[in-house]
Parts: C-alpha cells; sequence; structure tokens
C-alpha cells in the first residue's frame, strides 16, 4: 500500500511540474531580432510560412511554406510551396528549433536566426486558409480552384498575415504577400510589409468588409489597385 502511495505521489508530482512549467509552443507568429533581414514566421493548423524582406527598401527576398507533420525536436514536414526551389515542393524537410520562453532559435536557409514571438497564434482569424469562392463581373460568387493543386492559401496568427499563389503538383510559385493585420467590429485591415509582385504596394493599408460563418469567411472591398473584391475563404 505504501508503494503504491508513493507511486501515485511522484506521478501526481510529475504532472504537477508539466502543468506548471508547460512545454513552450511554437505556435503562433515570430519575427527576427538581429541582421538587416526581416523574418517572419507564422505557425497554425499544422502548417508554417516563412518569409524574408526588408520592410524599408521594401525588398523581397523569398518564401517558402508546408504542411507540419511533427514538432518533436525542431519542425518536420513536407513543403507546399518555395519562390527558391521547385524541386523543393512535394518533399519533405525539416527545420531545426530551439524555444526558451518568448525566442526561438533555428536555422533558415543555411543561416542561424534568432526570433521573437509576436503572438500565440489565437484569435477569430488565426488557422490556415485557402480561397474557394470569387465574384465575377456579374458581382455573383463563382466557385475557383476546386481541390487542386493550383491554389491561393492565407496563414494567419493572431496579428499577421501571409498569402500565397502557388501549385504543389508542379512547385510553381506566382506570388506572395503579408504583413499585419487587425480585425474588429466587422472591419479586417491589412497593413503590408512585402509584396512580391509590386514593392510599390509595401507600405499600403487596405481596409475590407469580414464576417465568419461557420468555416467560411466573406471578404469584400478594394484591392490595392482600387479594382472590387468579394471573396470565400474557407478554413483548411
Amino acid at each position: 500500500m505504501h508503494k503504491l502511495i508513493l507511486i501515485l505521489t511522484c506521478i501526481s508530482l510529475v504532472l504537477t511540474a508539466q502543468t506548471l512549467n508547460p512545454k513552450p509552443s511554437p505556435l503562433g507568429a515570430w519575427a527576427s531580432v538581429t541582421g538587416d533581414t526581416s523574418v517572419t514566421m507564422i505557425i497554425r493548423d499544422d502548417y508554417l510560412s516563412v518569409a524574408l524582406y526588408h520592410p524599408g527598401q521594401k525588398k523581397f527576398f523569398g518564401t517558402f511554406g508546408g504542411t507540419v507533420t511533427s514538432y518533436d525536436g525542431g519542425l518536420k514536414g513536407v513543403m507546399e510551396f518555395d519562390s527558391g526551389n521547385k524541386e523543393a515542393v512535394g518533399k519533405p524537410y525539416a527545420l531545426d528549433m530551439k524555444l526558451s520562453g518568448n525566442r526561438m532559435r533555428c536555422t533558415i536557409r543555411g543561416q542561424a536566426v534568432e526570433l521573437e514571438r509576436v503572438d500565440d497564434g489565437r484569435g477569430n482569424l488565426a488557422g490556415n486558409w485557402r480561397i474557394t469562392q470569387r465574384a465575377g463581373p456579374d458581382g455573383q460568387l463563382t466557385p475557383i480552384h476546386g481541390s487542386g493543386p493550383r491554389k491561393t492559401i492565407k496563414i494567419l496568427s493572431s496579428t499577421r498575415f501571409q498569402w500565397a499563389a502557388i501549385n504543389t503538383q508542379t512547385g510553381e510559385f506566382f506570388g506572395t504577400g503579408g504583413g499585419r493585420y487587425t480585425f474588429e467590429n466587422g472591419k479586417y485591415t491589412e497593413m503590408i510589409e512585402f509584396f512580391s509582385r509590386d514593392s510599390s504596394r509595401v507600405g499600403m493599408s487596405l481596409s475590407f468588409d469580414g464576417k465568419l460563418q461557420g468555416k467560411d469567411w466573406y471578404h469584400s472591398g478594394r484591392s490595392s489597385k482600387g479594382d472590387p473584391v468579394n471573396e470565400v475563404w474557407s478554413r483548411l
């Protein structure tokens, strides 16, 4: 009996220690704290996106991302896009990661990088999204892309976003953009920090009407070109 009580006491102490000192989570948004190149990383819904850019000079250097299949001993998964190496798409990747409080150390593109947590990845819009409907000239929403390899995704943490237009079958990369966002009282606002297609968009702030209905996010307003936008994004 005394042995059983001792075992149960040890188990209780271990569980209490785990509760008081939980393992740091990599979920959320991270940003570099050193170097000339800004690095942002978003991890949410078992998906990863990383972007390298210089907001002051409005330069975009590259991006990559994909599914996350394991968080043990670093991040492991399957690459879905890589702006600099289409041959990497569809293949496994491994990203070393050491967490200490709100700091992360990892190696990106062969360079050691220290990142600081921006947010914990919570929020109504936090997650991995794929555009599924868009209004045509007649204003009617019509399905796009279907479930094929050609897709436009958007991954959001609590405060950061990045979209990417990709083809997971051919490895083609069509463009990306990202930065900070807010979503309050039905208004979704983006502050663009990088844009691969047109650097003149960097620094712009765009506001849209937004609402959530189940797994769908209705998004309408005007693009950075001033064109009307009426889209539906679905949570993956």
